[in-house]
């Protein structure tokens, strides 16, 4: 790995907005080099960042300086599995905590995890670090993990899990594949989350029937949204609400790999229809609603990266519409999209091993 970052500038890429409006030009500059699949980014107050490796590593990047810290969890690097999100909470400069999501060994399989630890003063490890949740036990195979952290409005933290591959346990209240969960900071559960007291379900689950939201953000509101893999077709953007059901694999707008139709068809009573879906399907990853601070004309709109188009997706601030596709060199398998505290749009590109950052021309 690069120990210093490269502050490289790189290209002058032209974005061009749905097919009728001129040229916005924008600069991409490469942060940092010699990323071995990175899969989540978080900024720190007073500057600098956090940046995780699937296959275990987590970073932590000031004034230049890349330090890989020690005290991580061991994860399950397979498959889609590993480490994976990092989420950097409202009140780090006072707590000094660090929540990440991976992929945690259970018995024969493994499942989505959630943990924390305290960044120490020297900047060297997490220490003290704890598991706050993982979901049931049961699962096997690589994929579908999830899994992305939001801190909500609420100062609750909500956590998208995927079903495993397991398409029928997203319906399924007594499991939280497919899930997204909600808890408190040191893990327990809130006495107002929708299924709790309800028998044989699982009290952290907020809203189900998803197949692998790897995006989730707020929204100027403060509302969560997610993001979600289709199978061919059917890509979803949702906007979570509580105790939803967002109806896979009953309802889908893609089909099985094989051809065949999904479940009941596009719709049904009881289950929520998503804001946008994309067909054919981007592989979604990474999800941001922007500011507006240095692009003002882009205040509130949807920024999703594609790991299967080498683009980010730019849509409409309700997001009901794809206004534009960012493509460059750069924009290879994009794993996650975050507004850096300054307004400039930073990227992680798996496909370069990379962290760039956007501004302006």
């Amino acid at each position: 790995m690069s120990g210093r970052m490269a502050g490289l500038l790189i290209g002058v890429w032209a974005l061009f907005a749905g097919g009728a409006a001129a040229a916005q030009g924008v600069v991409i500059e490469r942060v940092m080099a010699g990323l071995d699949e990175p899969w989540g980014l978080a900024f720190m107050p007073g500057g600098g960042f956090l940046v995780t490796e699937r296959g275990g590593n987590l970073t932590v990047v000031r004034n230049g300086e890349a330090q890989r810290l020690r005290g991580v969890p061991e994860v399950y690097d397979s498959g889609q599995g590993g480490l994976l999100d990092v989420m950097v909470p409202r009140d780090f400069a006072q707590s000094r905590e660090v929540f990440v999501s991976y992929s945690k060994t259970q018995g024969g399989g493994a499942g989505t995890a959630l943990g924390k630890g305290r960044l120490t003063a020297d900047g060297t490890a997490l220490e003290s670090f704890e598991v706050l949740f993982e979901m049931e036990p049961g699962s096997s195979g690589g994929r579908h993990f999830g899994s992305r952290i939001v801190e909500g409005s609420d100062g609750f933290i909500y956590l998208t899990i995927g079903e495993r591959g397991d398409r029928p346990a997203a319906q399924d209240l007594g499991r939280e594949n497919g899930s997204v969960v909600r808890m408190a900071r040191d893990g327990s559960v809130p006495s107002d989350n929708p299924f709790v007291g309800q028998a044989g379900a699982q009290p952290e689950i907020w809203s189900y029937g998803h197949r692998n939201p790897q995006g989730a953000a707020l929204d100027g509101r403060g509302r969560l949204w997610v993001v979600e893999h289709g199978a061919q077709g059917g890509d979803e953007l949702n906007r979570v609400e509580k105790g939803a059901n967002y109806g896979w694999p009953v309802i889908s707008y893609g089909r099985h790999y094989s051809g065949a139709k999904i479940g009941e068809g596009v719709e049904k009573p009881g289950m929520v229809q998503p804001v946008h879906y994309w067909d054919p399907s981007i592989a979604p990853s990474g999800l941001m609603f922007y500011s507006g601070r240095l692009w003002p004309e882009w205040e509130g709109h949807v920024f999703v990266g594609s790991l299967k188009f080498d683009m980010i997706s730019r849509l409409s601030a309700d997001g009901r519409a794809e206004l534009a596709r960012i493509e460059a060199p750069e924009t290879s398998r994009v794993r996650d999209v975050r507004e850096a505290p300054d307004g400039s749009i930073w990227f992680l590109s798996v496909g370069e091993g990379a962290i760039f950052r956007m501004t302006p021309e």
